[in-house]
C-alpha cells in the first residue's frame, strides 16, 4: 500500500480536529450576532448582554454660565459672589466689564467673553458686535480687540447671533481666529435652532458645547428653579449639561438657593472649560450636542 493510501486509511474513523469545530461554531453563532455578525440586521438592543454600557460619568456634571455681566457693577458682584465654580461671561467694551473679569479671575472664577454677534430682530447687540456686512479681516480685528477688552477669558460665547450663528464663513472665521489664539473653547449659546457654531468649533479643532437650559427666558423664580431641575435631569442624564442665565435679581435669589444643593442632587457644578474640552481630548462634548 502506497505511503498516501496509508495515511488516508489512518485518518478514517479520527474525530474532527478543534479548529473545525471552532469553523462550525463561528458560522453556527452568526445568526444569534455573535461572531459573524455582521449578517445580523437586528438591532443592537436585541442583544443586551453585548452592548457597551453608556459612556456617562459617575458623578453629573452641570455648567452655569452667567452672561451680560459688564453694565452694572452690583449685579455683577453679587454674581461673582454665587457659590461653586459658577462661570461668568463678560461683554466687551462695558463700563465694568474689564474690572469684573479682574475680580473673577482673582477670586479663582472662570471668565469667558460674551460676544456680540448681530441678532435676525434686528436689536442692537452693543459695541464691538459682528455683523454680516463684515470681511474677515474685520471680523478677526473685532474678535481680536474684544478679546484684549475681557483678560483672562479661556473661552467665548455669543451675545445674541441668531443670524450671525447661521452663516458658515462668518463663523469659520471666528473659530479660525480663535485657533489662532489658541487656548480659548466656544461655547454655542443656540439662540438659533440654526446655528452651525458648533460644528464650526469641532471642525477647527476647538473645544466646544452648546447651553441646553436658558434659566430665566421667565423671570418667575418658580420658572427658574424648575429650569435649574431641567439642568440637573440632563447632567445626568447625559453626564454633562449647560445652563445659561443672566443677572437678574431673580435669578441670583434662585442660584444663591438651589447651588449648594446640587451635590445632594449627584451633580457636580463645574466650569464650563470642563465639558468644552476638545474632541480628541473628551467625548463629552458630543454628548450635549445630542
Amino acid at each position: 500500500m502506497s505511503s498516501a493510501a496509508t495515511s488516508a486509511a489512518a485518518n478514517v474513523g479520527r474525530r474532527p480536529s478543534a479548529l473545525w469545530w471552532a469553523l462550525l461554531a463561528a458560522f453556527a453563532a452568526a445568526p444569534f450576532g455573535i461572531g459573524w455578525a455582521g449578517n445580523d440586521q437586528r438591532p443592537a438592543s436585541a442583544y443586551p448582554w453585548l452592548t457597551p454600557p453608556p459612556m456617562v460619568p459617575a458623578v453629573a456634571e452641570a455648567v452655569v454660565i452667567i452672561d451680560d455681566l459688564g453694565d452694572d457693577l452690583k449685579a455683577g458682584r453679587r454674581t461673582l459672589a454665587l457659590p461653586g465654580a459658577v462661570t461668568v461671561a463678560v461683554l466687551p467694551h462695558t463700563p465694568y466689564g474689564r474690572r469684573l473679569a479682574e475680580e473673577a479671575a482673582a477670586s479663582g472664577r472662570e471668565v469667558m467673553l460674551h460676544m456680540p454677534m448681530q441678532a435676525k430682530n434686528g436689536l442692537d447687540p452693543g459695541p464691538g458686535a459682528l455683523t454680516l456686512d463684515m470681511d474677515e479681516s474685520q471680523v478677526r480685528r473685532e474678535l481680536r480687540r474684544a478679546l484684549r477688552n475681557i483678560p483672562h477669558a479661556r473661552g467665548v460665547n455669543n451675545h445674541m447671533g441668531s443670524l450671525l450663528t447661521r452663516h458658515p464663513g462668518h463663523m469659520a472665521w471666528v473659530m479660525d481666529e480663535l485657533r489662532t489664539a489658541g487656548g480659548f473653547y466656544f461655547i454655542d449659546s443656540r439662540t438659533s435652532a440654526r446655528s452651525v457654531a458648533l460644528n464650526i468649533a469641532a471642525e477647527h479643532g476647538l473645544g466646544h458645547a452648546r447651553r441646553h437650559v436658558f434659566l430665566d427666558s421667565s423671570r418667575e423664580p418658580e420658572e427658574i428653579r424648575r429650569q435649574l431641575e431641567s439642568l440637573v435631569v440632563q447632567a445626568r442624564r447625559w453626564g454633562a449639561a449647560v445652563a445659561i442665565g443672566h443677572p437678574y435679581p431673580e435669578t441670583l435669589e434662585v442660584l444663591e438657593r438651589e447651588l449648594p444643593r446640587l451635590k445632594r442632587q449627584g451633580v457636580r457644578l463645574v466650569p464650563a472649560s470642563r465639558v468644552a474640552q476638545p474632541p480628541i481630548l473628551k467625548e463629552v462634548s458630543q454628548w450635549v450636542s445630542e
